[in-house]
């Protein structure tokens, strides 16, 4: 019985082990990733600016960039939780997603700008729900709000040092195009990592524990009330495009500033996504309804106040994003069988991806006529997202 017991004992701790490490190189590819496309996002508003983009312009091409990398991981969640191939639309989802950035160096005009802006979101779209599917079986061994927690603290470390590195580059004034040039670096450095990653776990599937898979039927009641919550937090979710274009516009901040102001809430962003991941874990939604609590009121900081409240707005932004882009994804793991998450996932995304489009152009369109109205509407519409969230948390429980 004892030697029994020990044997157990010692396979829980290999495959905690072997699900950690997955976890681990899953989060340095998204490390680099972040260093890529954040890096670039923290300077993609000044340069739309810069080409001759308007507010509107900003904020739609930020809602339709998010929205078709939202709507195109309805498709990838789909076929690749049909088929398998879950690598395959993790590999590819990436090649765009990071190649995409450095070309902006070359770019002509804002409408080049901007088309491939939208490339780098629907290459974001594609590798994601396949990428937390595998995460997912994972998260079944060591918590799920701990894994997809561990992988974002991982991702937003990367999305610290990328807008950090842009801000030199600027700070030494080597422009814009020098800065998207200089990110073809850690866009190859994660692809060399993600083949190591799919050498070594071939089929992530077989992390998972098996006395915990649900056997639930389709999308269950607590997962379309989660994302009813979820869809009127995007929509009421300011981009750092249009953050950013108000920062350079107002005089709040501009040149290297504004890409040391997102690295302020990448780095909170990391720091709330460990902190919120292992709390989840323990006490459940919640710690979901907090965080939103928390994070609906960066708008009046960000853009109604000065620049040590802008970093104010900044870290409440941060905290929002960390929950938004890791924890986020951790109650699904236990609404939603193991062989139908990547599908759950790409639902759960295309339809918060809508919301996010819807929101992002209206506050986008509200800014060339109200900052005021555009702060009122964020903060009232992430608000609305608390009883359905309440409501989520006692289904699910």
């Amino acid at each position: 019985m004892t030697r029994g017991t020990d044997r157990s004992a010692r396979n829980a701790e290999i495959a905690k082990s072997s699900a950690l490490r997955f976890v681990v190189l899953v989060g340095v590819v998204s490390l680099f990733a972040d260093m890529t496309y954040e890096g670039a996002r923290s300077i993609n508003g000044p340069y739309l600016a810069l080409l001759g983009a308007t507010g509107t312009i900003v904020g739609v091409v930020s809602g339709l960039g998010e929205l078709l990398g939202y709507l195109v991981r309805l498709l990838s969640g789909y076929f690749s939780g049909r088929t398998g191939r879950y690598w395959l639309f993790t590999g590819a989802g990436y090649g765009v997603n990071l190649l995409a950035v450095p070309l902006l160096a070359l770019a002509g005009g804002w409408q080049s700008a901007s088309a491939l802006m939208i490339c780098e979101r629907i290459g974001k779209g594609t590798r994601n729900p396949p990428r937390d599917a595998m995460l997912s079986h994972a998260g079944t061994v060591i918590g799920p709000g701990w894994a997809f927690a561990l992988r974002e603290a991982l991702d937003q470390t990367g999305a610290l040092v990328g807008p950090l590195a842009l801000a030199a580059i600027l700070a030494f004034k080597r422009g814009y195009r020098a800065g998207y040039a200089f990110l073809v670096v850690p866009a190859v450095l994660s692809l060399i990592v993600l083949s190591v990653a799919k050498r070594m776990y071939p089929r992530p599937r077989d992390l998972e524990v098996e006395e915990t898979l649900a056997e639930r039927k389709g999308l269950s009641r607590p997962f379309w009330l989660y994302l009813v919550a979820m869809g009127l937090i995007a929509a009421g979710y300011s981009d750092f495009n249009l953050i950013a274009f108000h920062f350079q516009r107002s005089g709040v901040a501009s040149g290297a500033a504004v890409p040391v102001l997102y690295a302020v809430a990448m780095a909170v962003s990391a720091l709330s996504a460990l902190l919120f991941g292992w709390w989840f874990d323990r006490s459940g939604f919640g710690v979901l309804v907090l965080a939103a609590v928390l994070a609906a009121f960066f708008a009046p900081f960000a853009f109604l106040g000065s620049y040590p409240l802008a970093i104010v707005g900044m870290v409440l932004w941060g905290t929002g994003m960390g929950i938004q882009d890791s924890l986020m994804s951790a109650p699904i793991t236990a609404m939603v069988s193991a062989d139908g998450r990547a599908f759950a996932f790409g639902v759960f995304n295309a339809i918060y991806g809508v919301c996010w489009f819807v929101g992002s152009s209206v506050m986008g369109a509200l800014y060339d006529r109200s900052v005021l109205a555009l702060v009122i509407f964020s903060v009232v519409v992430q608000l609305a997202s608390i009883p359905a969230l309440l409501l989520a948390g006692r289904h699910s429980g």
